[in-house]
């Protein structure tokens, strides 16, 4: 669609923007605000293992957020639902039929202000240092759009910008990826690759660009944003950006190739990234919002569960595994990747058998088709989101004999330090299930309060003749407020014929 159709008019293009989205964190109580002047110095220490968003008023100077990402329930506020159905929320959406409507320059909020190479400078902006031994300040809350030049299918990810000086930043185009393909062809025919950085968006647009969906993903946004797509044309190339963001920094990833020092950087994982010799983005221009809104994300430390990286990770290994499911499990039930391992080095799942060997076989399918180090299946009466009931399912449902599933001589993440170095690496499985055989075995059952509920009967003698009956059916029978008068009267049934099954339930002997 097209603005000169007339087609911005039932646009709101705040609507996604991330200053609307910091109000709604500040009525949830999700946000830490900092009304007082910060040293960009002092910012990473704020924002470490800070459960909240933190919105710095004066960091440097200017306006900074950060950590927007940094709990899954800012993502469920984002998308509208309740935290345990982000996943679900996110995989009905994909099926949404996108819907791009081109702005013109002078009515796209994020070319409010333009500044080409002479007046545009990457260090005006309040990019801090992050780690203790990063190689310099990084701009981390980045998403980069591209569109690869033999398809022109277009693309994005999230890639940081490692500062160099006023129009230059390292990238880290190390790990495998469709952008790393594109940038290698181009780079062998000595091509420049035009890329745009958008710096402060919705959760959403975080969300999508860390999908990994066979299609064209700047339309994959406005799927999952379930709502038009305002774009706008860069300045300074033909990629197309979100309209509604913050900032764009346009440019270019040079041709000469993997060519300068890039790191080190805390990662993902909680560890530090080395040097690695990467590619040059070269700045174009740069455009804004008027009142743009900087962000920055939280990457790296000992509380993996806090930062902005692991929950994006999270929620996408968990959208993969829903993916693997669908052919082998008939029920399954609820999908969990532990924030807490990074979001992608282990996984939850649990699942209603209705078959032998299905809690099995979907174990088997999820270690293959998923990235992940270490899964978990359980039954349906496991909450997986829930520590406790899984350490207790692990402690008395899985036998290591029987239920340890290994595969060895897989490819694993580059960046799991346990690997010391190696190529492949190990993946375990941990069927925490019932056999089917036991399912019924009332025994096996979880003990739980009583719930009093029950045919209703004129006295005890007429329940226990009706049949075996349980001692809280008995008190629902005759509607009993105390229970003790109950054993007295079948203290007295004693003599009578009153025996008990093997399950302990009462009944009287004809």
């Amino acid at each position: 669609m097209n603005a000169a159709n007339g087609t911005t008019e039932s646009l709101d293009l705040d609507r996604f923007s991330l200053r609307r989205f910091v109000e709604a964190m500040r009525q949830a109580d999700e946000l830490d605000i900092r009304e007082e002047p910060v040293d960009l110095v002092d910012v990473a220490a704020i924002l470490q293992n800070n459960p909240k968003a933190v919105w710095f008023k004066n960091a440097g100077g200017q306006e900074l957020i950060g950590n927007v990402v940094g709990s899954r329930s800012r993502l469920a506020m984002a998308f509208g639902v309740p935290p345990g159905e982000v996943a679900l929320e996110v995989k009905r959406r994909l099926s949404n039929k996108p819907q791009l409507v081109e702005l013109r320059r002078d009515e796209a909020p994020v070319q409010q202000v333009v500044q080409m190479p002479d007046e545009a400078d990457l260090l005006d902006f309040p990019v801090h240092l992050q780690h203790g031994m990063d190689g310099a300040p990084y701009i981390s809350a980045t998403i980069d759009y591209t569109a690869d030049p033999a398809t022109g299918r277009r693309n994005c990810g999230m890639r940081r910008l490692m500062m160099r000086g006023p129009l230059e930043a390292g990238v880290d185009l190390i790990a495998p990826s469709d952008l790393r393909v594109m940038y290698m062809a181009a780079s062998a025919r000595g091509e420049r690759v035009p890329v745009a950085y958008v710096i402060g968006c919705h959760p959403i647009d975080m969300v999508s660009a860390t999908m990994k969906v066979p299609t064209d993903e700047l339309e994959l946004l406005s799927s999952l944003r379930a709502a038009p797509l305002p774009v706008v044309k860069c300045v300074t190339n033909d990629l197309m950006v979100p309209a509604d963001a913050e900032i764009v920094i346009e440019g270019y990833f040079h041709e000469a190739g993997y060519v300068e020092k890039e790191g080190p950087y805390g990662e993902y994982l909680g560890y530090y990234g080395g040097v690695k010799t990467n590619p040059v983005f070269h700045v174009t221009a740069i455009t804004r919002r008027q009142d743009a809104l900087f962000q920055t994300a939280t990457i790296s430390g000992n509380r993996m569960d806090l930062t902005d990286t692991s929950n994006l990770e999270a929620l996408r290994m968990e959208m993969a595994v829903w993916s693997a499911l669908e052919g082998v499990a008939r029920q399954p039930v609820a999908v969990y990747a532990p924030v807490a391992a990074g979001g992608s080095m282990s996984m939850r799942f649990s699942i209603k058998p209705t078959y032998p060997g299905e809690s099995r076989s979907a174990l088997y399918a999820v270690l293959g088709a998923v990235g992940v180090k270490n899964v978990f299946v359980v039954n349906d009466d496991i909450d997986i989101f829930d520590d406790n009931q899984m350490e207790w399912a692990f402690g008395t449902r899985f036998q290591a004999d029987r239920d340890l599933v290994i595969a060895t001589g897989v490819r694993l993440s580059p960046l799991d330090p346990s690997l010391h170095g190696a190529r492949t690496g190990a993946k375990a499985g941990y069927d925490l299930t019932w056999p089917m055989e036991h399912a019924d075995r009332w025994e096996l059952r979880t003990p739980s309060a009583p719930t009093y509920e029950g045919k209703s009967f004129p006295s005890i003698r007429a329940a226990l003749q009706d049949g075996p009956k349980r001692f809280e059916e008995l008190i629902a029978a005759v509607g009993s407020r105390d229970g003790r008068e109950i054993v007295r009267e079948l203290h007295g049934f004693r003599g009578q014929g009153l025996e008990r099954d093997e399950r302990g339930r009462y009944f009287l002997k004809t």
